[in-house]
Order: C-alpha cells, then sequence, then structure tokens
C-alpha cells in the first residue's frame, strides 16, 4: 500500500473546504442584504409613512359654567333639573326677594332724603346772602347811633361846662349841676353803648360770610345729582336693585344641567354653588402623548379622532391648539420623589389640547370625561 504525500493531503483539504467556504460567503452576503433592505425599508417607512402619532389615553373636557348665588336667601322655585338642556338667559333659580325689594325702597328714600337736603343747602345760600346785606343795614344803623351818641356827649360836656363856672360863682344850684354831670356820663354811657353795637353788626356780618362760604363750599361746583351725597345714595339705590336682579339666577350659556344640589326652602348664602352647566358644543379633548411621541407633534395639526361611545364608524375631526404647562405627574397631588434613591424610570404623557369641530358635536354629542382614540396627523 503507498503513502499519501504531504502536498497531496494539503491538496484534498482545500477541495474539501472549498464550498464551505462558498456557503459562510453567501450566508454572509444574505445577511449583509437583509440588513441593508432593513435599513431602506425603515427610511422609507419613516420619509413615507410614519406620518401619525396616536394615543388611548384622551378624554372629552369642556370650559364648564359654575352656577353660585350672587345674594343670600330662601329658595323660592328651582326650575331645572339635572341632564336637562339649557338656554343662555334661561331662568334657572328664584331666591325670595321680600328682604331686596325692601332694601330697594329704603336705598330709594335715603336717595329722595339726600336731594331734598341739597335742595335746603342751595336754599340756605339764598338766605345767607339776604342775612348779609341785612348785616349792611344794621351796621350803617348803629353807625348812625354811634353818631348821635358822640353828638349828645359833645352837648353833654359843653353844657357842663358851663355850668361849672357858673356853679363856682354861685349862679347855679348844686341840684342843677349835678344834673348836668349825671346827662355828662349817661351821654358818655350811651356812647360806649353805640361803639358795641357798631362792632356787633360787624361781627354779626362776618359770621353770616362764613356761612355762606362753608355751605357755598358743599354745592359748589356741583349740581343735585352730582354731589357726593346724592351719588353716594345712587350708588346704594343701584347695589339694591343689582341684589335684587339677581335674585333670580339664569343660564350665563348654552349646556346641560349636572350636579344640582339646590332645593325648594333651602337657605342659601351668596357665593354657594348651586349647579354646573356643561356646554356640550363647546367641548375639547386632552390627549395625553407619552413624552417620546411628541417632538414632531405641533399646533395646528389636524387630529382624527374616535370615541368609544359611538365605537370606530364616528370619526370626529381636530386641530391641536397647545400643549400643557407640565406633565400629569408634575401637577399631581402627591408629586414623585425621584431623588430619593429608589428611582425608576417612567415615561411620563403630557397633555395635548385637541379642539372639535361644533358641527360634529352637534351630530354625534360627547359628554365630559368619555374616553377617546386620538391620530394625529404629522403634515
Amino acid at each position: 500500500m503507498s503513502e499519501q504525500k504531504p502536498s497531496d493531503l494539503e491538496h484534498v483539504s482545500t477541495v474539501e473546504n472549498q464550498p464551505n467556504t462558498q456557503k459562510r460567503k453567501k450566508l454572509l452576503l444574505m445577511v449583509a442584504i437583509i440588513f441593508i433592505l432593513g435599513i431602506v425599508i425603515y427610511a422609507v417607512w419613516v420619509v413615507f409613512f410614519d406620518r401619525t402619532e396616536d394615543t388611548d389615553n384622551a378624554y372629552v373636557g369642556a370650559d364648564t359654567a359654575q352656577i353660585s348665588a350672587m345674594v343670600g336667601g330662601q329658595v323660592a322655585q328651582v326650575l331645572t333639573q339635572d341632564t336637562a338642556y339649557v338656554h343662555a338667559g334661561d331662568v334657572l333659580v328664584k331666591i325670595d326677594d321680600r328682604d331686596a325689594q325692601i332694601a330697594v325702597a329704603q336705598a330709594q328714600a335715603d336717595l329722595t332724603k339726600v336731594k331734598r337736603q341739597f335742595g335746603q343747602t342751595h336754599a340756605n345760600s339764598g338766605a345767607l346772602t339776604s342775612q348779609i346785606q341785612a348785616t349792611d343795614d344794621a351796621i350803617q344803623s348803629q353807625k348812625a347811633q354811634l353818631e348821635k351818641a358822640r353828638a349828645d356827649v359833645a352837648k353833654a360836656q359843653s353844657d357842663f361846662k358851663r355850668r361849672e363856672v357858673l356853679s363856682a360863682s354861685g349862679a347855679i344850684s348844686k341840684e342843677e349841676y349835678a344834673t348836668s354831670l349825671n346827662t355828662l356820663n349817661t351821654a358818655k354811657a350811651n356812647l360806649g353803648v353805640a361803639e358795641a353795637g357798631v362792632q356787633q353788626a360787624i361781627s354779626n356780618q362776618k359770621v353770616a360770610i362764613s356761612n355762606l362760604e362753608a355751605n357755598n363750599s358743599l354745592i359748589k361746583g356741583t349740581t343735585q345729582d352730582t354731589t357726593p351725597d346724592v351719588l353716594a345714595a345712587q350708588a346704594k339705590l343701584d347695589q339694591a336693585k343689582l341684589n335684587l336682579e339677581r335674585t333670580v339666577v339664569r343660564a350665563p350659556i348654552d349646556g346641560i344641567v349636572t350636579n344640582r344640589n339646590v332645593q325648594i326652602g333651602q337657605v342659601i348664602a351668596s357665593g354657594q354653588s348651586l349647579m354646573i352647566v356643561v356646554p356640550i358644543q363647546q367641548m375639547y379633548v386632552d390627549a395625553n402623548f407619552k413624552e417620546s411621541q411628541l417632538a414632531r407633534v405641533k399646533v395646528g395639526q389636524n387630529v382624527k379622532l374616535t370615541s368609544d361611545l359611538y365605537g370606530s364608524d364616528v370619526v370626529y375631526h381636530g386641530k391641536v391648539v397647545g400643549f400643557s404647562g407640565g406633565t400629569g405627574a408634575a401637577f399631581a397631588l402627591i408629586p414623585a420623589q425621584n431623588a430619593t434613591g429608589n428611582w425608576i424610570k417612567v415615561v411620563q404623557r403630557l397633555p395635548v389640547r385637541v379642539a372639535l369641530d361644533p358641527k360634529e358635536l352637534t351630530q354625534h354629542p360627547l359628554r365630559v370625561g368619555l374616553s377617546m382614540n386620538a391620530t394625529v396627523e404629522l403634515k
């Protein structure tokens, strides 16, 4: 038996390994082709087909109207109930208005009173002007009496001097001399009274002028309708009328009544909540998208929505109108404490506000809190 040479053995081994090498090359080529094809398919998907972001974590919301009592009192009538549809201006509740009517009557009486007081003040100005004129006459009269008193003193002094000379020569009696002296003293006293009378008349005139100035300051630059007292009384009357008007509680908007908590005969306080009106034709959707979905979501993009109430057959069309200022966890009652050390990353969700078409809401009404599926078109 002949032995094989080493060169022959290497040749045989090389021939046997050639099929395995070709298989590996083909396998690697197929893997490379699949990898490249995957990249191409992903790029095509991102560029041409990945044009939406969707979430089923979306709920209907609305800016509801909180109906509260503006005045206190006993409820006389309740003219609506839960689930009732009301229009803006419809009467919802009537409060006993007798106290309010009395308050209006009192305020009206106070206004009439201050208007009369203004008229009296205005009339006092005329009376005080006449009084000043009267004091002028009084001053002139007192001055005339003063001049007469001065003349009487001069005459009495002349008579007394003459009798004083005669009395020294014994030509007149002592009694006549004494009478002349008394007459002089009386004339001097009357002169003092006359001078005081003039000063009193002048003082009376100054008092009258001061009273006139004080009275005029109350009405200067004003009329009966613009004086401060009248304006204050008018404001109280207006407030009383407003309180009377507020005893009738009306709906501020169109919508559905819910959460009614007022009954006939109940005594309510000012500011107490009575019910809520939900505007079902002015609703929106808060769609809670994951933070990883929001990179391409922009304000103004179209949104298609379906509700669990109507199913996929009814499609609503809306628009993105804004983003919340924070995630739901950020505004939670008990925010997550991520700095405690026991931290596990949780993908956060950010509420995105979507406005709905009022016409579609009219055809297929929704209610606050209903679940929605939202798909944003990333165009």
